[in-house]
Parts: structure tokens; C-alpha cells; sequence
């Protein structure tokens, strides 16, 4: 008998540095951050203390719950680096960051943010379809925000450069307790690896 996975311990988000021009947003991630604390998860985010990034640490601490930020070095100045955290770990480079942060996490969500956002999810969504981890992806999709890529990903399907099967590697909502619970209930699928796939 396979044994169960053992109950997820901290989310990764990834977040704007920005608020962006939709109050929706920070309401959001206000709620999301208190949502993590009632369901006793973690946070595992960027360090920054501005934008969406610093909304959601900011609930997460004011509930009593963990918040660790991963920083690189040069991003760690007294301007962008969150004073409370719970834990800071600063990193000598983006790339020790990104690899800091899904080690410390069990599944991934992004919110609504800019290129930095943008690339770590896709970074994710890319490491799952090479195998590299089998852990949850999801978008939470505030207010439409991210209709236009999982419109590219699909367009992306039906064009020929992504398979059909790799749009089940994530998962989309815009109510964040509605996204943890498809998280949580996911089966990440057992696709092939990608080196062994033949050319469509």
C-alpha cells in the first residue's frame, strides 16, 4: 500500500511588488494571508515588505503564523526587506532563491504581479512538466487577472507547443480558499518524462 502524503506545511506564493489599480487585489491578499494561518500553513514568499508581497506577510504575521522571506543579496536593503518575519534567509543570487523557496514549500500559488511573478511561476509550471517535483501549482486569479495567460496556455495547446496534459499540472480560482481545497484534493499527474516524449 502506497503511503499518504504527509499534510502540507507552507505555501510558496509568489506576488507583485506592486499593489496594482484594483483595491481587489490587496483585499485579497489580506484574506489569503489569514486563510493560511486558520488552515496552520506557512508562508514562503519573496522578503519583500512592499506591494502584494508585503499585504500578505503582513496578514500572515498579524494572525500569529509563520512567514519566512527568501531575498537575494542585492534586493535585501532596509527599503524592500520586511523587518518582522518570522525567518529572513538571504541568498547570494536569484537562482539560490528560487531553489531556497520550493524546498521550503509544498505547493506553489501565484497572485497578481509583474515579470518577476510572471517568471517564477512559469519556472515552477516548467520544472513540473520536466519531473523535477510533483507539488500543486495554482493561480489565483483575482478579478480575471490572469485569464490572458491561461488563455496563452491553451492557445499555446491548440498552436501545437504545449500538450493537452500539462494544462493539468495547475490549477485556477479566484477564491483563495476555494484554490487551496483543489490544491489540496490534487493529484498531480504521472506524465512521461519530457526528454522521452516524440516530437508531435
Amino acid at each position: 500500500m502506497e503511503a499518504s502524503e504527509p499534510p502540507w506545511r507552507r505555501v510558496c506564493v509568489f506576488a507583485g511588488s506592486q499593489s496594482g489599480v484594483n483595491g481587489e487585489y490587496r483585499a485579497t491578499a489580506a484574506a489569503f494571508g489569514r486563510l493560511l494561518v486558520s488552515r496552520n500553513l506557512g508562508l514562503v514568499y519573496g522578503g519583500g515588505s512592499v506591494g502584494l508581497m508585503g499585504v500578505i506577510a503582513d496578514a500572515v504575521l498579524e494572525s500569529g503564523g509563520e512567514a519566512i522571506g527568501v531575498i537575494p543579496d542585492f534586493l535585501a536593503t532596509r527599503e524592500l526587506l520586511h523587518p518582522t518575519l518570522t525567518e529572513t534567509i538571504i541568498t547570494a543570487d536569484m537562482h539560490t532563491r528560487k531553489a531556497k523557496m520550493a524546498s521550503l514549500a509544498d505547493a506553489f500559488i501565484a497572485m497578481p504581479g509583474g515579470l518577476g511573478t510572471f517568471e517564477e511561476f512559469f519556472e515552477v509550471l516548467t520544472w513540473a512538466q520536466l519531473g523535477v517535483h510533483r507539488k500543486p501549482i495554482g493561480l489565483l486569479n483575482v478579478a480575471g487577472f490572469y485569464d490572458p495567460v491561461l488563455e496563452l496556455i491553451n492557445h499555446s495547446i491548440q498552436t501545437g507547443f504545449v500538450r493537452a496534459e500539462h494544462r493539468d499540472l495547475l490549477e485556477a480560482d479566484a477564491d483563495p480558499a476555494r484554490l487551496l481545497d483543489k490544491l489540496d484534493q490534487k493529484s498531480m499527474p504521472q506524465l512521461p518524462k519530457w526528454t522521452n516524449l516524440s516530437e508531435t
